[in-house]
């Protein structure tokens, strides 16, 4: 089979093409008052194992090989970690590859091997490491399932998604990769500069009663403060800020958690004069881009020093969300910083 250089996928259509028929597929379901696919979705774990495409890789756990075998095809590799009962993951499976042109495009131009979060097998890494499939996962921070890792042809990572995306994120995303887009810019400026829907006029944003009102002076590197925060970026003209909010945000049980926190709400495009965690006067849009945020809601949580904990900036729910706030509001992290290893720990 022979392939296009690198970069000169003839066949591709331009990204705001790719994007164009699935926002307007939203948008004509949201006119006829139906809501997006998977948004929202019964997030709680899957009582059927989840089953890979029979496309995926049969994996060699070792990665170099799994990488010379992707180039040798003529395409790039990606890693992907999962979990048998994930929703997220089964979304993932039922919803993006799901659809036809996305499943045509993944096969062309990538190589997925699949590794289980929870798994005891050896792995090779591409430095010659060896390692279980857990301890792996655990290095590569892949906090939320699916996540996926793309390398290029030299071994590097090209892009990481962790969590799940609605298909028009997912489509971008490859294609950024496949056509070497990573090389010249982030994927927050590819989005942005692909499909102007992504640029959104700071507009009316969802309300909270738990939101502190401006100004937004964040700072803790000074005075530590009394309980964690976390700060919502989001925009207007957004279904899945509204979905966080007519949906998780509304349940009694998660309300409940935000007493344990500062929170604070921010137009991820607008001027908003902020002074964030660390001390540094900024705005949130700068202050969004600078953390490479593309997605809205994103929820970002500090400790009480303005030191970052965890991000969420993928398709969240109930039962993830709820998962969050526990382990920050219980203070889990003094004792274990890390997030996926806490939830190693406790086995959910």
């Amino acid at each position: 089979m022979t392939h296009a250089p690198r970069g000169q996928h003839m066949h591709l259509l331009p990204l705001a093409t790719w994007l164009l028929p699935g926002l307007l597929a939203s948008a004509a379901a949201l006119a006829a008052g139906e809501s997006e696919p998977v948004l929202p979705f019964d997030d709680f774990p899957r009582d059927e194992p989840l089953r890979y495409p029979g496309w995926f890789n049969e994996p060699f756990l070792d990665l170099p090989t799994d990488h010379a075998a992707a180039l040798a095809a003529g395409k790039d590799l990606v890693v992907y970690f999962g979990q048998r009962r994930c929703a997220y993951c089964h979304a993932l499976m039922d919803v993006n590859f799901g659809a036809p042109d996305i499943e045509q495009y993944t096969r062309e131009h990538f190589d997925i091997v699949p590794i289980d979060i929870w798994g005891i097998d050896e792995v090779t890494d591409l430095e010659g490491r060896v390692l279980s499939e857990r301890d792996f996962a655990l290095r590569e921070d892949t906090s939320f399932t699916p996540s996926l890792l793309f390398y290029d042809e030299n071994g590097a990572e090209a892009l990481r998604l962790r969590g799940y995306y609605p298909p028009y994120q997912f489509r971008a995303a490859l294609e950024y990769v496949a056509d070497d887009h990573y090389q010249r810019e982030s994927f927050r400026d590819y989005l942005a500069r692909g499909d102007n829907r992504m640029v959104f006029e700071p507009g009316d944003l969802n309300e909270a009663d738990f939101f502190e009102p401006p100004p937004y002076y964040l700072d803790r590197s000074r005075v530590p403060s009394e309980r964690p925060l976390v700060v919502f970026f989001e925009q207007g003209d957004c279904h899945a800020c509204d979905v966080l909010h007519g949906d998780a945000l509304d349940q009694p049980e998660i309300l409940r958690q935000f007493k344990y926190f500062d929170s604070v709400q921010l137009d991820i495009w607008a001027d908003t004069p902020v002074i964030t965690p660390s001390g540094e006067r900024t705005t949130a849009k700068a202050w969004a881009g600078d953390l490479g945020l593309f997605y809205a809601p994103s929820l970002l949580f500090f400790d009480e020093h303005g030191r970052e904990l965890l991000r969420v900036s993928s398709v969240v729910g109930f039962y993830r969300l709820r998962n969050v706030l526990n382990y920050i509001s219980s203070k889990a992290y003094l004792d274990e910083p890390n997030y996926q290893r806490w939830r190693v720990s406790r086995a959910f």
